[in-house]
């Protein structure tokens, strides 16, 4: 028995022009998007208005914006580098991507007598990494790519002073880490702290007191915020900074995105432009055939 030899299969190859596989070749390319990954959870991080928990600040990365790629590189090899290796990029990959050029970057982001084409290492010992922090520093290289951009960020503005820790500070997103905050002089001392929130009625009004007519409050703890005059920054100038080295860290999970991206539009041209051909061919061929 012969399949496809009926007036369906018939009237089904008539419908199905080229125009169609343009249409399922998009949807196919848009589910396969390789972005870096959504992202995990951020632990008991309150956000700033206190009506959620555990939801990570927002992370704007771009990876055509050099000044910030920059700024991230800059900070990373200045307070990362010491603990947590890019062993899987080298100097030189970076700093034609970040478009930084060599003898600046030697002179400036090179701390010891690596090379340009040395992968970025560390020369802290894994066995003495974790006699001192309880585990050795990961590799960052592909972090952004396991946790999600939003994560790293919000990661990074969530430490606070916690005496009962070993090194004196804990974080919001990563409860109980074995890791110091290395950036507190950027951003200064920062502490966990209670707020009085109003209470919320059924409604969405604020509830009041019945006789006095005063706004009903509570208490909720875990807001951050940090002493004034502690850190070299400014909150606004810290976030931006932090953003900065989040970017760096995201453009180093994927740094051929922006070129991946560029041949992906000059692809689709391409094919789109092809298929519109090869549509106007099919035509003409059909008119041969009647």
């Amino acid at each position: 028995m012969q399949a496809g030899t009926g007036k369906g299969s018939a009237r089904m190859r008539k419908n199905f022009s080229p125009h169609c596989f343009l249409f399922l070749m998009l949807i196919s390319l848009g589910s396969h998007k390789l972005d870096a990954a959504g992202g995990a959870a951020c632990g008991s991080y309150l956000s700033e208005d206190g009506l959620t928990k555990g939801e990570c600040k927002e992370a704007y990365v771009n990876a055509k914006d050099k000044a910030s790629l920059q700024s991230g590189a800059q900070i990373y090899m200045n307070y990362c580098l010491g603990c947590h290796s890019l062993k899987y990029a080298r100097y030189k990959k970076v700093s034609e991507d970040l478009e930084i050029p060599f003898d600046l970057f030697q002179q400036n982001l090179i701390f010891g007598d690596q090379k340009m084409g040395d992968l970025i290492q560390v020369g802290m010992d894994p066995k003495e990494a974790k006699e001192w922090f309880g585990n050795a520093p990961p590799d960052l290289t592909l972090e952004a790519g396991l946790r999600g951009a939003d994560w790293i960020y919000t990661y990074l503005t969530s430490f606070y002073v916690d005496e009962s820790r070993p090194l004196g500070v804990n974080n919001k997103v990563y409860e109980n880490v074995g890791m110091p905050h290395v950036l507190i002089d950027m951003q200064g001392i920062a502490r966990s702290v209670c707020r009085d929130m109003p209470l919320i009625a059924e409604n969405g009004g604020i509830k009041q007191d019945p006789l006095t007519g005063e706004q009903l409050s509570f208490q909720k703890c875990g807001f951050l915020e940090v002493d004034e005059g502690t850190g070299s920054m400014s909150n606004e100038d810290f976030d931006q900074a932090m953003l900065d080295l989040t970017n760096f860290l995201a453009y180093m999970t994927d740094p051929l995105k922006t070129e991946r991206e560029t041949i992906g539009t000059y692809t689709l041209l391409y094919l789109f432009i092809f298929t519109m051909l090869s549509y106007l061919l099919y035509r003409e061929f059909k008119k041969d055939l009647h």
